[in-house]
């Protein structure tokens, strides 16, 4: 019985050997430029990607700040039950 990993492998086999067939019979001209078509996705890829992690960064500080400021306000003993549980114990830390 064929499983759909064994499917998966042979399709993509066979795309991998359509490619380098085409490839193959492409101009030394035609494959400059689809390596520099390549290269020019990549970087526009590579730019995009560099985009969100920088805004991602930015949402996760804007979520820490104002979710921190709507805890205090809805819920004021959250934060000294986190202090509580999670705070540094100097004088117990000194002592282990």
């Amino acid at each position: 019985m064929i499983s759909s990993k064994h499917l998966a492998t042979f399709i993509l086999g066979a795309a991998a050997g359509v490619a380098m067939t085409k490839y193959m019979s492409m101009t030394d001209e035609e494959k400059e430029k689809m390596m520099k078509d390549l290269k020019e996705k990549a970087n526009n890829f590579k730019g995009e990607a560099e985009g969100a992690f920088d805004k991602a960064k930015d949402y996760f500080e804007e979520l820490r700040t104002k979710g921190s400021a709507a805890l205090k306000e809805h819920a004021p003993e959250v934060e000294k039950m986190m202090n509580d549980l999670f705070g540094k114990k100097s004088s117990e830390n000194k002592t282990a």
